[in-house]
């Protein structure tokens, strides 16, 4: 029998809130599996995620944050769940948003469902150096998708059984947020924006910081159009 849902946390040394983060999850969503992907931290996040009752997989090495979220789909797909969402471990997420993304997830039939804190603009939108970023990359991606992208770089999402299959075998690994959106649309898979109100992150600190903002933007948008060009053959591939 397949199981339901798993909500997937990457997590590098997020031992300050992760506790909190998965009870917070728990009880907001008590229905769903909950698997804290340890990313090879150097302090005890995973036995701390283990000790709340979350499943736990321990990297033996920082794999960064695709590999951690592959991780995940691919336990999801190995043990059937019809979805997966993703969940960060610094408590930006608000589980209370769940599910109504979820509802949006099943009603419009859509393989990828994204929070995205800018249809709305309630709760935390971000910094300014940050904001400019993401309306920089959410035009670029408008326009090569042909439709609307408002916050391309949330981390909350949820995926049906299709983009769970997807995902385990094909994940960017340098700026996933972004690429994956790229790669849905490569295979001609559906994804949506539902509103949600974002928290500032109650612990951890951002790998990406505004000395490397403009390096970081450079190299996005060199990945999302290295991954466009990849469109026929990864689709032939997978489709063969």
């Amino acid at each position: 029998m397949n199981k339901e849902i798993l909500i997937i946390i990457p997590a590098y040394n997020e031992a300050v809130g992760i506790r909190r983060v998965i009870a917070d999850i728990q009880e907001a969503i008590p229905y769903a599996d909950i698997l804290v992907v340890n990313d090879g931290s150097s302090d005890n996040t995973g036995a701390l995620a283990k000790l709340e009752g979350a499943l736990v997989a321990n990297l033996s090495c920082n794999l960064g944050i695709g590999g951690a979220v592959q991780t995940g789909y691919r336990y999801a797909a190995a043990r059937g769940y019809n979805f997966a969402a993703q969940m960060d471990g610094d408590g930006q997420h608000n589980p209370a948003d769940f599910a109504r993304m979820l509802e949006a997830a099943r009603m419009k039939n859509a393989d990828m469902v994204v929070g995205s804190r800018f249809v709305e603009k309630q709760g935390f939108q971000s910094t300014a150096i940050r904001k400019v970023g993401i309306r920089l990359l959410s035009g670029l991606l408008t326009g090569l998708l042909g439709r609307k992208v408002t916050d391309p770089t949330s981390g909350y999402r949820i995926c049906n059984r299709r983009a769970i299959t997807l995902f385990a075998c094909e994940y960017p690994t340098d700026y996933p947020e972004v690429e994956a959106l790229v790669l849905l649309d490569n295979f001609r898979y559906s994804f949506l924006e539902v509103p949600v109100v974002m928290n500032e992150r109650s612990s951890g600190t951002s790998s990406i910081t505004s000395l490397k903002s403009v390096y970081y933007m450079v190299k996005v948008i060199l990945a999302v159009l290295i991954t466009r060009t990849k469109k026929r053959k990864w689709r032939m591939g997978y489709e063969n």
